[in-house]
């Protein structure tokens, strides 16, 4: 019989799994919520990247990733590399009743 070693142990089971692991592709992004920028940004501002650094709330990482947490009171125009959906809506929202 194949793979039968007599009662003990497989080798197959002895010999620590080596496996693909996604780490070595992630992408590391930073989070922002959109109810950050009411806070640190005035009207009709263009919020990028490097205006979050400035404004002390990008630490580290060279991606951005806008969430949707909050709310949006102002009309901005913002750049970022990674949307979430309630990020992506309630921006679009904003932006329909500015050119309401």
């Amino acid at each position: 019989m194949t793979g039968f070693e007599g009662g003990q142990m497989p080798l197959i089971r002895r010999v620590p799994k080596r496996g693909f692991r996604h780490t070595a592709w992630r992408i590391e992004s930073a989070v922002v919520n959109i109810g950050d920028f009411d806070k640190h940004f005035d009207a009709k501002a263009s919020v990028t990247p490097e205006a979050l650094k400035e404004a002390g709330l990008l630490k580290g990482c060279d991606r951005v990733k806008v969430l949707g947490e909050g709310t949006l009171t102002k009309a901005l125009t913002v750049q970022a590399h990674a949307f979430s959906v309630s990020a992506k809506e309630k921006l679009k929202k904003r932006a329909a009743k500015r050119k309401l």
